[in-house]
């Protein structure tokens, strides 16, 4: 009898940790690596006729990613404002909504609304247009899942849908009033938030009664879109670790205290989020940066010491994501690889086979990739879900989709026992191998072939032990050393082929409060001479761009900013003595 309760509670105890494994409990996943720690029954092709376990109506769109506990998804939405561009409704409308879905049947088992809490940014100009007002990812310890709404607040729920509790972490708005999108992640008995945008800080509640045990004001924060991570430095230590602008800093995430800070490259926005190989960081960020490894740990400025490589492959919205040896980034539609040891670039790849989506600010391609099993999976904004097969070199598998309808994909997929979980703008999707045959997707004829060779520009070993700073070498152009085509991209939304862009033509788009700005006559059309004269100053940054190691960082997003009234707060956070 003695035994057979032993065998039981063994059992029950290995079914309890497998669950645990499998979750995606925050922002991509476990440690927010963005690669599952199973799945590799997840079909390698699907449509919107096979191998679609369910879909499921959500209340509203965001650009928050899904995650996944036990049998249950979460997304977060919005509604009742901020819907369409000439017509967003009354601000005081607007309310927040996190989703419960049974991962099984698709059935939603609970929806908890949270409504805005004034003031709030206006759904108008360059700002939160290009993202709504549900960006954050929502984070769960298994028990309860915590969801952050902005200047409406932190909220936790137990995994029933009862409210636990809500706290405040600011009603600031940054002078671009692009909102902020960092998503929450948990450590021990705290919920870390980063709230740059409310309040140019980062504040840790405690989980259980949502009070707040620390926060750390910074005004470097400014410009900064990715979620930090946890990385374990040894046994009696782990480092909160987080890609601002211009730099990398190492936090102690009890205290929220600085520890130590590196030079990360040039770039003054930071949007993706840095990954791993154990206590080895690397980042790659947007324009005007490219890519750097740093060893993780220390004190100080650890810059000339810690710094292992760096390079000149800048990316874009998507974080990047590690298998075995490489890093696989993504931007522009070109996937770029790297060896994770010295930074080389060993492989480029365009992605082929796919419609065009727009161009970079037509789609805002927001998802990141992810890793399952020997596969690397990336969806752009138009829901176009590109699977490839990992190994000495990158092979296309397949180009998939979930819908024919015109739905925004904004969130990164999640995964968990062998389901992969989509979001949209409307709806989400489970995808999960139901033995169905996929018809194969015609090639789109303007695909190019893979550039598989490397490209000049790669990583850059530092000398020694990693002397010789952060920055990547000097004359890398903004987005990879790829020139950006502002003819491509006017050939992409100007879908009649006339000649000229449309207000029609830029219905729905949500660049198009921007791009408007364009037609200098006042015509309603904007002509090519119009678009190729005004597209390169259209998105340029503003502020002196100035040294990462002194004064403010004037021009943390592009123009349209606002006169900056909030208080004056250090560069960064103090630091551990």
């Amino acid at each position: 009898m003695y035994r057979q309760t032993v065998l039981t509670v063994l059992a029950l105890t290995l079914m309890t940790v497998t669950a645990v494994a499998e979750d995606w409990p925050r922002f991509r996943g476990p440690m927010g690596s963005g690669v599952a720690n199973s799945g590799t029954a997840v079909p390698s092709t699907w449509s919107p006729k096979a191998n679609l376990a369910w879909k499921v109506e959500m209340p509203g769109p965001g650009a928050s990613s899904p995650i996944i506990v036990g049998n249950k998804a979460f997304v977060t939405c919005y509604s009742g404002y901020g819907l369409d561009q000439s017509n967003p409704g009354e601000l005081e409308n607007l309310v927040r909504h996190l989703v419960c879905v049974d991962m099984q049947t698709g059935k939603q088992l609970w929806q908890k609304d949270v409504k805005v809490v004034l003031p709030e940014d206006p759904y108008s100009g360059i700002g939160v247009t290009a993202h709504g007002y549900a960006s954050h990812t929502p984070v769960s310890d298994g028990k309860n899942v915590y969801a952050f709404f902005g200047k409406s607040g932190v909220h936790a729920f137990d995994m029933d849908g009862n409210k636990l509790w809500s706290a405040e972490v600011g009603k600031e708005s940054d002078p671009t009033r692009w909102g902020s999108s960092s998503s929450p992640i948990v450590f021990e008995n705290l919920v870390i938030v980063t709230a740059s945008a409310e309040s140019q800080s980062i504040v840790a509640l405690d989980k259980s009664s949502g009070k707040e045990v620390w926060r750390q004001e910074a005004k470097g924060l400014d410009g900064m879109w990715g979620t930090p991570a946890l990385v374990k430095i040894d046994d009696k230590r782990t480092d909160l670790v987080m890609c601002v602008s211009k730099e990398l800093w190492g936090l102690n995430p009890k205290t929220g205290k600085m520890r130590w800070l590196a030079d990360a490259t040039g770039a003054q926005n930071a949007y993706s989020s840095i990954i791993q190989d154990g206590s080895r960081v690397f980042a790659v960020t947007g324009r005007g940066g490219g890519s750097v490894a740093v060893d993780a740990g220390g004190s100080g400025d650890i810059s000339k010491t810690n710094t292992v490589w760096t390079g000149g492959v800048s990316g874009s919205f998507a974080s990047p994501v590690r298998h075995e040896s490489k890093i696989y980034a993504i931007a522009r539609g070109i996937v770029t690889v790297m060896d994770t040891d010295t930074g080389e670039q060993l492989e480029r790849l365009r992605l082929k086979g796919g419609e065009q989506t727009g161009g970079r600010f037509g789609s805002l391609d927001y998802p990141s990739p992810i890793v399952v099993g020997d596969r690397l999976f990336y969806m752009n904004g138009s829901g176009q879900m590109y699977v490839f097969a990992l190994g000495d070199k990158m092979e296309q598998l397949a180009v998939n989709k979930v819908t024919n309808d015109k739905e925004i994909f904004w969130g990164t997929p999640a995964v968990s026992n062998d389901k992969l979980v989509i979001r949209s703008s409307e709806n989400l999707y489970c995808v999960a191998d139901k033995g169905q045959d996929v018809e194969p997707q015609a090639e789109n004829e303007s695909g190019s072939e893979p550039e598989t060779e490397p490209r000049a520009g790669g990583g850059r070993p530092a000398a020694g032990s990693g002397a010789g700073g952060g920055r990547p070498s000097g004359g890398s152009r903004p987005g990879g050393g790829q020139s950006f085509d502002p003819m491509s991209m006017f050939n992409g939304l100007d879908t009649d082929k006339d000649g000229n862009v449309t207000s029609a033509e830029l219905a729905g788009n949500r660049m198009a409060d921007r791009l408007k700005t364009l037609d200098k006559n006042s015509d309603d059309v904007i002509s090519k001479e119009e678009f190729s004269t005004g597209i390169s100053t259209l998105f340029s940054r503003g502020g002196s761009g100035g040294s990462s190691r002194g004064g403010s960082r004037g021009g943390a997003g592009y123009g349209g900013r606002t006169q900056d009234s909030r208080p004056e707060r250090p560069l960064r956070p103090s630091m551990e003595k």
